[in-house]
């Protein structure tokens, strides 16, 4: 008889029910996911499926928040529920229709039986082992059992992902435990540039004056330094963003088709894109923090006062320069601007905003707005750096300054991109995204793989 455990990480009318199928140990099988508001006395069962005969019995153990919702849900599907509590006569309101007792007591009643506790609270299965002795379960090795659990989950209109056998039980109710798994090749890719950054300016920027000219200017480590390497990595990351697309765009010509798995680490970090883009604008948002400092930083405070001052004494009047005001006007124009579709972008990418637009709107804000993003910040670079690249004084140790360094992946992205949206590409690329093949020994004609 196969029993379920569910995760506990729901309110009553918003029900997100992502975990597992279980044996008595807490070892899990089948992802499930629905989001919907129960509203009494509506059926809830998907079109086209009969009610479950004769008003099958499930027991849930468990009174919380997701037990009395994940019941709600069941009797509006048409079966009936029975909940096993520790406390069954002052457990607190449950669905009209409900009946409440022992564990025991309860599933010795029921053919199904699921799991609606957190972990810590497992202890009690020792005591109903008895009664759950031959129970199977959907990640495990019995087909009677998945297709049971199945048709349950599908009846409460859920999508279920069979995970395997039994031994895949452990890593699949491991999953809501695990800590930022999506996020961590994004942390090590974020950690491993703004170190390899900060002690590569460390060196060209602090010590070489130290060294080389006699200063000791170590108090820039707190935010001039910092304020080069955030943007340094955050336009580096956006870059990465959208590099993984451009090489798969570049896959699908070379192959011919899109019908052929990217290799695992294309596919690996295709998936991590959103991570990398909101890891990208929280570096973008340092940035603009510490720039805002500028103004009142006593260094810079007292940079215009001496310079003032030596003016004043040497009698002179700097001219006004319409190229440099030009050229800095524009800089901070293109850097607010970039920095404003970079925060769309981020809103965009939130689960309550994606989920209101179409999949055109959202293609249209992430990929060509995004783009739009990437030139705007590389412009932006670009014109910080002006013309300093002619100046000798700029490579320092014989060294590139950093935003010279961070330039070269959003330009072969930027320039990559310009390629791909030539016509002549761009109309070979849509056919095969639409499910054309190239044929023959040289690639020579096409045909429709779909009809």
């Amino acid at each position: 008889m196969p029993y379920m455990v569910w995760g506990q990480n729901v309110g009553y009318k918003t029900t997100a029910v992502s975990q597992s199928v279980s044996q008595g140990n807490g070892e899990p099988h089948t992802h499930c996911a629905m989001s919907t508001e129960v509203k009494p006395g509506m059926s809830l069962r998907p079109l086209g499926l009969e009610p479950p005969p004769e008003q099958e019995l499930l027991c849930i153990f468990g009174t919380g928040d997701l037990g009395r919702s994940l019941g709600q849900r069941l009797l509006q599907t048409g079966y009936r529920v029975v909940y096993g509590s520790r406390r069954p006569h002052s457990c607190g309101p449950l669905p009209p229709g409900a009946q409440v007792m022992s564990h025991t007591e309860a599933a010795q009643l029921a053919a199904v039986v699921i799991v609606c506790v957190h972990r810590e609270h497992y202890d009690f299965m020792e005591e109903v082992a008895p009664q759950l002795k031959g129970k199977v379960f959907l990640c495990g090795d019995k087909a009677e059992a998945k297709q049971a659990v199945r048709e349950l989950a599908t009846r409460l209109g859920l999508s279920v992902l069979d995970r395997g056998s039994l031994s895949a039980a452990r890593e699949v109710e491991d999953f809501p435990l695990q800590l930022f798994p999506e996020w961590r090749l994004p942390l090590c890719i974020a950690t491993g540039l703004t170190a390899f950054f900060f002690f590569y300016l460390l060196i060209r920027d602090i010590i070489y004056a130290y060294v080389e000219q006699d200063k000791d200017i170590s108090f820039r480590i707190m935010v001039s330094l910092a304020n080069k390497v955030f943007p340094i990595v955050s336009l580096i990351m956006l870059s990465l963003c959208y590099l993984p697309g451009v090489m798969a765009a570049i896959l699908q010509l070379y192959r011919g088709t899109k019908y052929r798995r990217f290799p695992d680490w294309l596919d690996h970090w295709m998936l991590c894109r959103k991570q990398l883009g909101l890891l990208a604008l929280g570096f973008a948002f340092l940035h603009v923090l510490y720039t805002l400092l500028i103004p009142i930083r006593y260094y810079v405070r007292y940079e215009i006062r001496a310079y003032t001052v030596l003016q004043i004494r040497e009698n002179k009047t700097e001219v006004f320069d319409t190229t440099s005001a030009w050229y800095t006007d524009s800089y901070f124009s293109v850097g607010i601007l970039g920095f404003a579709l970079y925060v769309l972008l981020g809103i965009t990418s939130l689960p309550s905003v994606s989920n209101a637009l179409s999949w055109r709107e959202f293609s249209f804000v992430q990929s060509k707005l995004g783009h739009l993003t990437l030139l705007l910040c590389t412009l932006h670079t670009y014109l910080y750096g002006w013309n300093r690249f002619l100046r000798p004084s700029t490579y320092k140790w014989w060294t590139p300054p950093g935003y010279m360094l961070c330039l070269v992946v959003p330009s072969v992205v930027l320039v990559l991109k310009l390629l791909m949206v030539l016509p002549c590409v761009d109309r070979s690329l849509g056919r095969i995204r639409q499910g054309w093949e190239r044929t023959g020994p040289e690639g020579e004609g096409t045909k429709p793989l779909m009809a």
